[in-house]
Parts: structure tokens; C-alpha cells; sequence
């Protein structure tokens, strides 16, 4: 990052050390150093403990790391760097490869303690065993906690409790990276990290996104609302920081490196080893791309008619321009549930890795979508919940919004379709994974399509050689008309916190233009909080929002754009309504959106006018 919060260690190539002694002195010196000193100290703390290094010295190791790696016919570093990504489960560092010779940046750590236990303790038995045992925990609270409105698959259903305020969350803590060979010995220098504390921001902080918290999950209530005599529980704790701030340092692997040590300051001096293999050769290169072509030509004027069927062509590819995959196929999802997937394209994870919303591991979600929505124009919050059905229907794409109902045309399909990979789920014979898919998704245009610019956009995660990066693409296609239109959003002013590593074309799916998160971001069936309306609310409301909460203006445009009234509005971001609310609207029973399908309508359109200082 830039500033004075800057991370003071310099981007630097590997080179050696002069023993493990002095560079574990040095490590926790670093980290003493990120927690209590500004910029200036810390350069003088990194001279007099040996890891500022002389110019002369960097200039030889470089040498030395060239001749390394042309004696082995390794592939010289790029210029480019790559964001790495480290995981560590129940204390055991996931295997990492990587491509030789490359410049890396540290980009993503994701840390998780687990634990099964058969009574309800919350969270306390991660207190008496597991990876995080010896964590702070005093501070813990229940912070939040929800059902899964949908059943499992014998009948049960699952409750989610979420805590936070642990000192070990609260208390800003370092992670030092270090690169070591097959014996245990440095092979370049350490890399400190701060991770700052999990509810407050800071200029020191070196990654946008910061959580630490831990889950309850209790997998067999009797209702949705109800666990009476549930036995079957787990506790998990997790860290997850990703999104490296401006100015990441940057490191490349000597030839000899086989693993790198992560020491965490919340649990010093007990290191996690996560193991290295450096390819010499790749079949594809790192970076990640996406190009959407209509296969469907348009009429002699560049534009489609309302009522036909346009066919688009999704292509991914590398950094340097290199397909994925072939032309007319994608893997199967069995295919890539098998590991058999060597180019890193994902698929949607959720069915062996459950995500929620702020909580847990969305970024680890991985839903490959395509989507259209129009006219731009009329864009808008979709507040009709999609049902399960929809999934699982003999359509590929799935209707989120027509302009009878919603003002607004929208339609979405996974990849593979809904109704092989949810279908797949609940069919014992999981046929629907083995099925063929194509690299081609096709839209109905309704007949009374609104003349105008619509957006086609597809989103999908990569997974390469150590780099997790996520990627998107829109265009836009003319119904109708030929003249351009375009949409009338609510909300803005997101670059003023979204910078250094959070911009919207950097964090979650990589996308930058606001006006097509609608399309997907209705609410369902199964996940009423996907609105994006409800995701942004509930964030920012969980300490992720620097100015006051109710200063509407701070995002939204307008008065008139906060005086929408409905459970899913007011409830995303507040916790708790009065009894006379209770009493008529229901008690709260969804921490996202406060209730059922009823949370989305309009409550009333004499209250709640204004909002208390909400700037407007």
C-alpha cells in the first residue's frame, strides 16, 4: 500500500539468510515493529535487525537467482507479479504448486480451525482443542444467527450462529511468511504481514478485506426454526484477508525453496508449513479473461428485435490470450469435481464448501453465471423471490425479472446449467454432473422488450498455479433501437472507501459495473439475502463502513432513493425493530432480511420519510 501505513519491507528477489536463529529473531522484530512503530521506525528497526539489505547484496542475489534458474532452464520472472493465494485447514498447509521462476505478491490467506462436538457449547469447545486452542478467545459473542430456510436432504435443517469479538480478533496480529528449503532452511526473506484487527480499519492494514470470526453449525433442527435435542454440531473459526493493498510486496522462489513457513502473532512460535512444488513448465500462462461474442448476428442496423433468441459464445482465457478450453465445450461438472480441470477454470463450490453472506468464504463460492439484463435505462432492485423450481425447470437460463412484473427484463443461467448442477444434487445418480456443456448461452428477448442498451455479462473464478483471481466481462447489445441508453443508478460515491486494492474491478467478481449486479442478485429461494441492496446493507452495517451508518448520504444519491420501506431494507442493516413492529409486521427471523417471502414488499408508504442523519 502507499502512505504512511505503507508496508515498509521492499519488494526484493529471493536470497539467503545467515542462519534460522537470527531470522526468527528478526520475524517477530518485523512483527513488533507492524503493530507499534510508523513507517519511519520501522526502517530503522529492519537496519539494526538485519533485514534492510544493502543494495550491493540485493544485486548479487539477483545474479545468483538468474544463474539458478538458468543452469535449471527455469522460465525467467515476468514482470507482472502474481497474487498468490495460501490455505491452511486444521493446522495442515494446503500443498502449494507454483510456476518457477515467477514474481509473486501475497493476495489471499485463508486460515480455519474445525471441530465436531454432540452438545451445545456455541463456540466453546475451540477454546479447550483444536488448531486455535490457544487463541484469546475472552470477548466471544454471539453476534448473529440464521437458519438455512431450505431442508437437507433426510429432512433436517441446518442453523448457523456466527460470533465475533474475540480478542484474537479484535487485537491487530501479523502474519511473517518465509520461504525455506527441503531441511528446514531460509531461502529468502521474510515477509510480514498485518493483518490489523478484524472490525477497524487502518492505513496499516495490507489487505482490503479482513474477517475473522467463528461459526456454530447445527446440522440436524427439526425446523427451521427450532434445534430442540439437535446433537450433531460443529464449530469452525476462520480468517480469511485477501485483496493486497496498493504496493504488496513482491518475491520470487529460489530453485531450492520447498515449503514456506506462515507464523501467525495470535499463535507465535508454532508455524504452519505450507509445502512448495515449482513447475519448470505450464500449459497455460497465469492471468484470467473472458470474452462474450453474440453468435446470433443482428439485424442490418446493429440491432435485435424484441421477441428473438440471441445466442452468445463465452470464451475463457489466460493472461497471455490462450484458450482454456475448446471451442463449443466446457468440463463437465464432474469432471471438475474430480480435480481433472488442469487450466483452473471453477465451478460452484457450495455444495462441499458452504459460504454466507460477509460470514463465510463467498469469494470460495466460485458460481460461473451468465446474464443479460434491459433496457439499461430501466434498471432496478428485482424484489420477486425466484423460487427453487426455477432451478431446477427445463430451462437453461432462468427468468429473474420481466418488464410486466419488475419494470425490467433479466435473465441468468449457471455454468453447468441450474437444472443439471442443482439437479445433479438431488439425484442420487448425480447424472446431471456427467452431462456435456457448452460454451454458449442463449436469451429470449421478451416481445414487448423495451427498446434500449442491454448488458450481457459472464463472471467465473480461476484457480491457477497458486493464483485465485476472479474475473468478469459485460457488452452491451442494442433491442430495438439503435440509440444508446444509459442506466440510472441510486447509489455511488463507492470509489471514495473502494481504493488501494478494494476497487469493485478488484474485489468479488471483479466487476466494476454496478448496473449488472441486479440481474443475479435477486433474492431466492434458498438465499433471500441476495439482493445487493441486502449484501451491501449487511456489510457496511458489520463494521465495514468508515462514516456513520445512518448517513444515508454517504452512498445514495437521493432522498428519494432511501425512502423505499420493507423488512429486507430496514433489517439488513438493523438488528432489532419495536414491539408495536413486532406486533404487526411479525417478530425478526432472517438476519439478512428479517423475515420470509413477505420481506421484500412494501411495508407501508406513510412511515419512515426520513431517515435520522442520513445527510439527505
Amino acid at each position: 500500500m502507499s502512505g504512511t501505513g505503507a508496508l515498509c519491507v521492499q519488494s526484493h528477489s529471493s536470497v539467503r539468510t545467515p542462519g534460522m536463529k537470527g531470522i526468527r529473531r528478526g520475524v517477530w522484530l518485523a512483527a513488533l515493529a507492524l503493530l507499534g512503530t510508523g513507517c519511519g521506525e520501522r526502517e530503522a528497526l529492519e537496519q539494526t535487525s538485519g533485514f534492510a539489505l544493502q543494495a550491493q547484496a540485493q544485486t548479487e542475489a539477483q545474479a545468483q537467482t538468474e544463474a539458478d534458474a538458468e543452469e535449471l532452464k527455469w522460465p525467467r520472472p515476468v514482470t507482472k507479479p502474481v497474487a498468490l493465494a495460501l490455505e491452511v485447514n486444521n493446522g495442515v498447509g494446503t500443498p502449494l504448486r507454483v510456476r518457477a521462476g515467477q514474481t509473486f505478491f501475497i493476495n489471499q490467506i485463508d486460515l480455519r480451525a474445525a471441530i465436531t462436538a454432540t452438545e451445545d457449547r456455541g463456540v466453546g469447545s475451540l477454546r479447550r482443542s483444536g488448531d486455535f486452542a490457544s487463541l484469546a478467545w475472552q470477548g466471544t459473542v454471539l453476534a448473529d444467527a440464521d437458519p438455512t430456510f431450505s431442508a437437507n436432504g433426510d429432512g433436517t435443517f441446518t442453523r448457523r450462529r456466527f460470533y465475533r469479538s474475540s480478542h484474537w480478533m479484535e487485537k491487530p496480529s501479523v502474519i511473517t511468511v518465509m520461504p525455506v528449503d527441503a531441511w528446514g532452511r531460509p531461502t529468502g526473506r521474510v515477509i510480514p504481514l498485518n493483518l490489523g484487527s478484524e472490525s477497524r480499519r487502518k492505513s496499516s492494514d495490507d489487505f482490503f478485506i479482513r474477517r475473522m470470526r467463528a461459526i456454530q453449525w447445527t446440522r440436524d433442527c427439526g425446523s427451521a426454526t427450532s434445534c430442540a435435542g439437535a446433537h450433531a454440531f460443529e464449530e469452525e473459526a476462520l480468517v480469511e484477508v485477501r485483496n493486497a493493498r496498493t504496493g504488496a510486496t513482491t518475491f520470487s522462489f529460489s530453485p531450492d525453496t520447498r515449503a514456506l513457513l506462515v507464523d501467525w502473532s495470535a499463535r507465535a512460535g508454532a508455524p504452519y508449513r505450507i509445502p512448495v512444488e515449482q513447475v519448470r513448465h505450464s500449459t497455460w500462462s497465469y492471468g484470467f479473461n473472458i470474452d462474450i461474442t453474440p453468435v446470433t448476428p443482428p439485424r442490418a442496423d446493429g440491432t435485435y428485435a424484441p421477441g428473438s433468441e440471441v445466442t452468445f459464445r463465452m470464451t475463457f482465457r489466460d493472461g497471455a490470450g490462450k484458450r482454456l478450453h475448446p471451442e463449443g465445450s466446457l468440463p463437465t461438472y464432474n469432471e471438475f469435481l474430480a480435480g481433472q480441470v488442469e487450466s483452473g477454470l471453477q465451478y460452484y463450490r457450495g455444495f462441499s464448501d458452504a459460504s454466507a453472506t460477509y460470514y463465510r468464504r463467498k469469494h470460495r463460492e466460485c458460481n460461473l453465471s451468465a446474464s443479460i439484463i434491459g433496457p439499461a435505462q430501466s434498471i432496478q432492485p428485482l424484489r420477486n423471490i425466484i423460487p427453487m423450481e426455477d432451478f431446477l425447470g427445463p430451462e437453461e437460463s432462468i427468468s429473474i425479472g420481466t418488464p410486466e412484473r419488475d419494470g425490467v427484463y433479466a435473465q441468468a443461467m449457471t455454468v453447468p446449467p441450474a437444472n443439471k448442477l442443482f439437479g445433479g444434487a438431488y439425484d442420487p445418480t448425480h447424472a446431471g454432473w456427467d452431462a456435456p456443456v457448452r460454451d454458449t448461452f442463449t436469451n429470449k428477448l421478451p416481445l414487448n422488450a423495451e427498446p434500449g442498451t442491454y448488458l450481457v455479462t459472464v463472471k467465473a473464478r480461476r484457480i491457477y498455479l497458486g493464483e485465485d483471481i476472479a474475473a468478469s466481462r459485460t457488452i452491451e447489445i442494442q433491442v430495438g433501437t439503435r440509440e444508446h441508453t444509459e442506466p440510472e443508478l441510486t447509489t455511488g460515491k463507492c470509489a471514495t472507501c473502494h481504493t488501494e486494492g478494494g476497487e469493485l474491478g478488484k474485489v468479488l467478481h471483479a466487476l466494476d459495473n454496478r448496473a449488472t449486479c441486479a440481474t443475479c442478485h435477486a433474492p431466492l429461494a434458498f438465499e433471500l439475502e441476495g439482493p445487493i441492496a441486502v449484501r451491501t446493507h449487511f456489510v457496511h452495517s458489520r463494521g465495514r463502513f468508515d462514516a456513520p451508518l445512518q448517513q444515508c448520504s454517504s452512498c445514495h444519491v437521493s432522498q428519494e432513493s432511501t425512502q423505499r420501506t420493507s423488512k429486507s431494507a430496514c433489517l439488513s442493516c438493523h438488528t432489532s425493530y419495536p414491539q408495536s413492529h413486532v406486533e404487526k409486521f411479525g417478530p425478526i427471523q432472517h438476519m439478512y432480511v428479517g423475515g420470509g417471502k413477505e420481506s421484500f414488499q412494501q411495508c407501508t408508504g406513510a412511515c419512515h420519510k426520513t431517515h435520522p442523519g442520513s445527510g439527505f
